[in-house]
């Protein structure tokens, strides 16, 4: 796992996490479905990203999963705190995006060696 890389894609992701839930308080009509496909999107692109940096397969993996949680993880409290979502979101979407970082990752991978 390299780092540098995750923590890049970690900050990457949370902005644009970050931003598209303001965007989603002050446009309803972008929170659902939307927000939760957006937000897994992005948490994939930070796992593409984490991985970029290369390594061994679980090492890019494990930085893929740091990279789509962390970020969405970051995204969901701000929704919390607007009174967009319920508490319980938080866990729910952070584990989805853990798995949607780590498929992230895997694809990053396989393009790489393909």
């Amino acid at each position: 796992m390299n780092t540098q890389s995750v923590l890049r894609a970690t900050g990457i992701g949370a902005i644009l996490q970050v931003a598209m839930v303001v965007a989603g308080h002050f446009l309803p009509a972008l929170r659902d479905p939307g927000l939760a496909i957006g937000g897994m999107g992005i948490s994939a692109l930070a796992g593409w990203r984490a991985a970029g940096g290369g390594g061994s397969l679980g090492g890019m993996l494990v930085g893929g999963a740091l990279a789509g949680g962390v970020c969405a993880a970051l995204g969901i409290a701000v929704s919390v705190l607007f009174g967009d979502v319920p508490p319980s979101l938080l866990l729910l979407g952070t584990g989805s995006s853990i798995v949607t970082g780590v498929i992230g990752a895997a694809i990053s991978r396989t393009v790489r060696r393909g």
